[in-house]
């Protein structure tokens, strides 16, 4: 066992190291920048929708307008619109912004400090990535941690009861449902709780936006936790959607092919109980794969499956910060995010793994190849 974490833990770094190579080198060729998009500030030409850069602001507009005050003669320059500002402030820029050294310098400098989890300062945001990204947190913590519990929750009773009675007029029943509830998209049917239940055309019985209400720090901790569901109640039941259907059919199905097999006819055979048939033989065989699939629930669910969500309810979470990012070229936001994801995605890929042998202790981690 020991031996066996060793080896996942080894593999991780170059794991790591690989999706934030291949990342790099991606972003060199994507066409704009920070430097573009300052440049694209000063001389009026960002107009797109994303131009208002949230949460403090560029340290380079009075810089910039100093720049254009005593711009020299227009100039040859790689960076679109540069012409007519000022040499000196270009190359400013991009000092600031780092892009004075060669990329193989940036990357090895950024993988060195990102090894101590030091992410550096937003670009466009007078705050550290960190303690941007622990803004941000709550609200991921809250939809993908809800989300994959209840999932899972009404999931697997659900699938195990759809298989013990397979192909009765429940399971037909429910299989459409789940087949309905899989069709429609989950922002599509955020904008059809809205319009039922937070005021839209009909009732007003739920908060349009946020995760709390604006007094919530003055109110009573059992106020607080209600205050809270109360807020996560649309948004939850919009994301569940989607994957309580997945789940649901994952589980029938793995249970169900765990049923046929000889050794469940064999324990009947010899007078066991159908529940202790089902729970003491099959559910440990057929929760494999259900666990197999958790880790892939849950960083889709608590990082970028809820990027929608978060738009339409006025939730300020991680998803929308990543979105953000991208669009606005904050690289430090970008990679750290990437980063921090992708790390998070390979200990709960471990995890799982680990999870195997309480399920079923037969599988044996000392002699598997990773």
């Amino acid at each position: 066992m020991l031996a066996y974490i060793v080896r996942r833990i080894a593999l991780m770094v170059p794991t790591i190291l690989g999706i934030m190579l291949v990342s790099f080198v991606v972003i060199q060729f994507a066409p704009g920048g920070p430097v573009e998009r300052v440049i694209a500030q000063l001389t009026g030409e960002d107009v797109s929708a994303t131009s208002r850069v949230s949460g403090g602001g560029s340290d380079f507009s009075g810089a910039g307008a100093a720049a254009q005050a005593g711009a020299a003669a227009e100039m040859s320059s790689k960076y679109r619109g540069a012409q007519g500002l000022d040499p000196a402030f270009i190359k400013e820029l991009e000092k600031q912004f780092g892009f004075d050294k060669p990329p193989h310098e940036r990357f090895l400098k950024m993988i060195t400090d990102y090894a101590t989890f030091n992410f550096g300062k937003s670009y466009f945001r007078d705050i550290s990535v960190l303690e941007l990204i622990g803004e941000k947190m709550p609200v991921s913590i809250s939809l993908g941690l809800w989300m994959t519990l209840i999932t899972y929750l009404i999931s697997i009773p659900l699938g195990i009861g759809k298989a013990m009675r397979d192909g009765s007029r429940f399971d037909v029943w429910t299989s459409a449902v789940i087949i309905v509830g899989y069709a429609i998209p989950s922002f599509l049917f955020a904008i059809l709780l809205i319009i039922l239940f937070a005021g839209g055309s009909f009732l007003d019985l739920f908060p349009l936006r946020g995760l709390t209400s604006e007094n919530f720090w003055q109110m009573s901790w059992p106020e607080r936790i209600a205050d809270y569901a109360w807020h996560l109640v649309l948004p939850l039941t919009s994301m569940v959607l989607g994957a309580f259907a997945t789940m649901t059919l994952l589980t029938k199905n793995s249970f169900l092919e765990e049923i046929r097999k000889q050794y469940v006819t064999t324990a009947r055979m010899k007078g066991l109980s159908e529940s202790r048939v089902l729970y003491g033989h099959v559910f440990r065989n057929a929760m494999l794969i259900v666990i197999a699939g958790f880790p892939s629930a849950f960083i889709a669910a608590f990082f970028s499956g809820s990027l929608l969500i978060e738009t339409i309810f006025s939730l300020d979470g991680l998803g929308l910060l990543g979105f953000e990012s991208v669009l606005n070229r904050d690289y430090p936001v970008v990679f750290a995010t990437l980063y921090i994801f992708s790390l998070a995605g390979l200990i709960v890929g471990l995890i799982s793994d680990l999870t195997y042998m309480l399920v079923d202790p037969r599988i044996d981690f000392e002699t598997r190849e990773v």
